[in-house]
């Protein structure tokens, strides 16, 4: 059958020159109810029931995407999107990439450490310089954390109406959540096998409504590795170009 994808022309166009073809469009969903987990209330401490379900909502959403590509007979996904769709104390989870294959045959050497296909959320463009910089795009990686943020005391809060003064409590939350997101984004990316680093982090904050006292950070990113073939040309022959303007 035709291939489906969500990436553009040039992007395909651009996979297409180093090597990979498009496959399948894929995806995997998940929907949960949001349970509730009480926290004193002036203190600052991390909601790790609520943390864990927010995570493995979405670990499930992407795994049942990774065996979509699988049945595919792909050797990765492309151009990952995490979307979170929310309603009240339910929500659902989706996940949604193009899957690739190698056009040479040599797939398995682009895999992650346990053989499943790699994954990112690299547009067509983005792959495409990667490879011919001479790295591999190894897996997704995401951390997630939920964390409540200490009340003021009713002495605190008299002592700083019509004041403009830091609230410490919330900037350390946001240290905190932070720190713990992007930490566990490194430790999941670092398992697959990225032993470059990552790329194209983002860190998103959100509340989902619960209070503005709870919030949900969530970083994601893009586990990367040397190519690891001494006959992968990383660059074309220079040339000259001459802009039309120049003449």
């Amino acid at each position: 059958m035709a291939f489906t994808s969500d990436l553009t022309v040039d992007e395909v166009l651009l996979i297409e020159e180093v090597g990979f073809e498009p496959v399948d469009l894929v995806m995997g969903s998940s929907y949960f109810h949001i349970g509730w987990q009480n926290a004193p209330w002036t203190t600052n401490m991390e909601l790790g029931d609520v943390g864990r379900m927010m995570h493995g909502a979405r670990r499930v959403a992407l795994d049942r995407m990774m065996q979509h590509a699988i049945a595919a007979q792909a050797d990765g996904v492309v151009g990952v999107r995490l979307e979170l769709e929310r309603e009240g104390h339910n929500a659902e989870f989706t996940v949604i990439g193009t899957a690739v294959r190698r056009r040479a045959g040599d797939g398995v050497r682009w895999r992650q450490a346990s053989g499943a296909p790699f994954t990112c959320d690299l547009s067509g463009g983005d792959f495409w310089a990667l490879v011919r910089a001479g790295f591999r795009p190894v897996v997704f990686s995401f951390g997630v954390c939920v964390y409540h943020v200490a009340h003021q005391t009713l002495g605190q809060w008299f002592s700083s109406v019509g004041v403009n003064t830091e609230m410490p409590a919330f900037t350390q939350g946001l240290y905190d959540a932070r720190e713990l997101a992007m930490g566990r984004m490194q430790w999941d990316a670092q398992a697959a096998g990225a032993t470059a680093g990552l790329v194209g982090v983002s860190i998103e904050e959100s509340s989902h409504g619960w209070d503005q006292h709870v919030i949900e950070m969530i970083a994601i990113g893009t586990g990367v590795a040397p190519i690891e073939d001494a006959t992968h040309e990383t660059h074309e022959a220079p040339r000259v170009v001459i802009g039309a303007q120049d003449w």
